[in-house]
């Protein structure tokens, strides 16, 4: 997987003067089915050499949740690798959306394993919003990172401290 790049938006929405959430989604298929921590991810997804990163993280939200990209200006977050050596570049962007309507693409893979059986399942199984502290308890390691640029950039405490 090492060289393998991704792009992806980190949508985020005001809960108060100082805190925001964020909208994260939970990956689909059997593997992540019954797990919470580490299991969720920001929409984002494979991008080739000729394609512009950021079309296709607005193409990755697109496929993966069902719905636009909500109307604003994204802000680029910067790159981050997760632990298979994938590099994730993000952008956030302030906008809301409905998390109980999300309609995701599916992937295909034999299920159970070694059965000869190949069953379809969605990408993203659902999605929801977050303050900062769940969201980084939620998320796969490698894009907590993630969390800690969006606080610096909006200019709240890393790590923790909201209201």
């Amino acid at each position: 997987m090492a060289g393998v790049r991704s792009a992806g938006l980190l949508l985020f929405r005001r809960a108060s003067p100082s805190s925001v959430e964020v909208m994260l989604a939970h990956m689909g298929g059997p593997f992540w089915a019954s797990r919470d921590r580490g299991a969720w991810s920001i929409p984002k997804g494979e991008y080739d050499p000729d394609e512009e990163a950021l079309a296709a993280a607005r193409r990755e939200f697109v496929e993966e949740i069902g719905q636009e990209v909500p109307a604003g200006v994204e802000f680029e977050l910067g790159e981050v690798a997760q632990a298979g050596g994938k590099r994730i570049r993000a952008w956030a962007l302030e906008g809301d959306i409905d998390v109980s309507r999300i309609r995701s693409n599916t992937f295909e893979m034999e299920w159970p394993p070694r059965s000869g059986h190949r069953r379809r399942f969605p990408e993203v199984d659902r999605a929801g919003w977050f303050d900062l502290d769940s969201a980084r308890g939620k998320l796969v390691k490698g894009q907590v990172p993630l969390i800690d640029m969006l606080a610096a950039r909006l200019g709240l405490p890393a790590g923790g401290g909201e209201d």
